[in-house]
């Protein structure tokens, strides 16, 4: 009888043991959020999206109950830190702050890419955008978007040129599509972050530069550089005296921003998804944040994007600008 037994009571035990590991996951996922929470940033700190990271951290950990440290893991565009995430347990204790750039451009442009975006995370909602700015030096003569279309269509191609800050980035695409809607050839030259862009652009060196938004405004209120116009099709609140270009003629299929967006690993449970999506729809709907957000140049989405249908339309339009502006992939 013994030996019948002893192999009953061993399959017995292996078949509990396997209820409490299957249990596990879903009780703590009840339990979420029981400790610091990561929100991963690709980029150093200073920058538009380190600064919305921690107004949104700080928005997220009040609703949650738990701390939310933005943690800044720079390099290649930001893909490094989206890399990380990717390969991060599915529990919700690292999610993601990530842009247009590294969700969307990134794998077109770059064969080290080996995430797929669209895959790999669990898109949990848009979090916010910026327009980007067309900027002119002083010393172009330029003034306005008119001005800059009359100019350039009166030049050959490659006698202006604008900067961006990196081949393939928003800024880079922007330009391109303003070449393609004008029917004007600027030359892009791409540039390491902001500073020197616009220190050329100051100086004159450079013609035209690409900015986000809150990287140009302070220094177009200040008067060292020149505001054309924004490449998103609507006004600013957070500069309602800049018109966007569209509003001039030959600009008119202008329209594309940089947006911001936030994400789990694939395949995080429902519960945790749901819980994070609440709290991201009520910060969202928070006067103060929005009321940040917009001192530091962004605009709040509203709350109930469908993140992945809206991501899938931003790839086919980033792939066509791509392809037009010939960018092959390295």
């Amino acid at each position: 009888m013994k030996s019948i037994l002893h192999p009953l009571r061993a399959a017995l035990v292996a078949l509990c043991a396997a209820s409490a590991l299957a249990a596990a996951p879903a009780a703590s996922a009840a339990d979420y959020p029981a400790r610091t929470i990561s929100l991963i940033v690709g980029y150093p700190a200073g920058g538009s999206l380190d600064l919305t990271a921690r107004l949104l951290g700080e928005e997220l950990g009040k609703r949650l109950g738990q701390t939310v440290v933005v943690e800044n893991v720079g390099g290649a565009g930001g893909t490094i830190g989206a890399q990380r995430v990717a390969r991060a347990a599915p529990d919700g204790y690292t999610i993601f702050l990530g842009s247009t750039n590294e969700m969307v451009i990134a794998r077109m442009i770059n064969t080290a890419v080996k995430y797929d975006s669209a895959k790999d995370f669990t898109a949990l909602g848009l979090v916010a955008s910026q327009p980007m700015l067309l900027a002119a030096s002083k010393n172009s003569g330029v003034k306005t978007a008119a001005d800059y279309l009359k100019k350039l269509r009166g030049a050959d191609a490659g006698t202006f040129n604008y900067g961006s800050s990196g081949v393939g980035t928003t800024l880079h695409l922007a330009g391109e599509m303003i070449n393609q809607a004008t029917g004007t050839r600027a030359e892009h030259v791409p540039y390491r972050g902001v500073s020197p862009l616009v220190t050329d652009l100051m100086s004159g060196q450079l013609d035209y530069g690409m900015l986000v938004l809150s990287s140009g405004l302070p220094q177009v209120r200040s008067g060292n550089i020149v505001a054309l116009g924004l490449t998103e099709n609507k006004r600013s609140p957070a500069a309602p005296e800049i018109a966007p270009l569209a509003a001039t003629p030959g600009f008119e299929s202008v329209d594309i921003n940089l947006w911001f967006a936030l994400y789990g690993p694939a395949g995080l449970p429902e519960p945790v998804v749901t819980k994070l999506r609440t709290v991201l729809d009520e910060t969202l709907k928070s006067e103060p944040f929005r009321n940040k957000m917009q001192d530091a140049g962004g605009e709040v989405a509203k709350p109930g994007v469908d993140m992945v249908a809206y991501q899938a339309e931003e790839t086919k339009k980033y792939g066509a600008l791509v392809k037009a502006a010939k960018i092959e992939a390295q």
